[in-house]
């Protein structure tokens, strides 16, 4: 009898154990999106600004350089506006503004700009066929290194272009004597019934070791006025070209830099 009883409490103590264990929930395994971090509601920022957008400073962002096209080398810059005044092109004077100081007179005088050196004339500008002239015996030699001619609508243009930012003093005019090397003395025969001296002082047209700067003494262009033109001298200092002109017709100086360059032009 003890022992049935010793069974079933041993029997009763199993199935409370059993059902406390059965009465037990299981836990659900978490879901994936509770593992998942919380959502950022802030905005994504763009990494620049957008296209076209216009910068704090006011203004368009600014566009690339354009490369412009190269000038002609025989005039960097356009004709000289009216009689004697330069237009305010590349091929003006520096600055595009009036020769600096009131200049001298035709012939030379005692007016100097800046640094001691005589400015320019600008009644050098004007057409004439008297002659100009412009002192500078204290400048150092300048040395000749190209000549060149072309025509223009209204007048022929010769370029002597010079080494360095300083132009020799000048003399131009019409010769009544036929031209002459000026170291022997030979005539020289040029095309057309007016010569045109255009003297340079101080200057040369060789190298230190004697060799010429400008590749020809000669030239025959052709044009409507200037038919040929020629160097007659390169000695102690002095270098002078003749243009051999169909007329004594009006000519005009002017003086241009960046390349330094003296021009003469005849009128048609």
């Amino acid at each position: 009898m003890k022992r049935a009883g010793r069974w079933l409490s041993s029997l009763w103590l199993a199935g409370c154990l059993v059902g406390t264990g059965c009465s037990k929930k299981e836990e659900a395994p978490p879901h994936p999106a509770a593992e998942l971090p919380a959502p950022d509601d802030t905005p994504a920022q763009p990494s620049g600004a957008p296209e076209g957008a216009v910068p704090r400073g006011g203004g368009v962002a600014e566009k690339p350089p354009v490369a412009g096209g190269e000038l002609p080398p025989e005039e960097p810059g356009a004709e000289p506006s009216g009689a004697g005044s330069p237009s305010g092109g590349a091929g003006s004077p520096s600055g595009g503004a009036a020769p600096g100081g009131a200049g001298t007179p035709s012939g030379g005088g005692s007016a100097t700009g800046s640094g001691g050196v005589t400015p320019e004339n600008p009644k050098n500008r004007e057409w004439t066929t008297e002659a100009v002239s412009l002192d500078r015996r204290d400048v150092p030699q300048a040395t000749l290194r190209s000549v060149r001619a072309g025509a223009h609508p209204d007048y022929d243009r010769v370029v002597f272009e010079f080494e360095g930012a300083q132009l020799p003093g000048y003399r131009v005019e019409y010769t009544k004597e036929p031209a002459v090397q000026c170291g022997s003395g030979n005539p020289v025969t040029l095309a057309g019934k007016g010569q045109l001296q255009v003297s340079f002082t101080p200057a040369k047209a060789h190298t230190d070791a004697g060799e010429p700067t400008v590749a020809t003494r000669e030239m025959k262009p052709a044009l409507p006025v200037l038919l040929e033109l020629e160097r007659t001298c390169d000695f102690e200092g002095e270098v002078t070209w003749v243009l051999g002109n169909k007329s004594n017709a009006p000519f005009r100086i002017l003086e241009l830099r960046e390349p330094t360059r003296l021009v003469v032009d005849v009128k048609h």
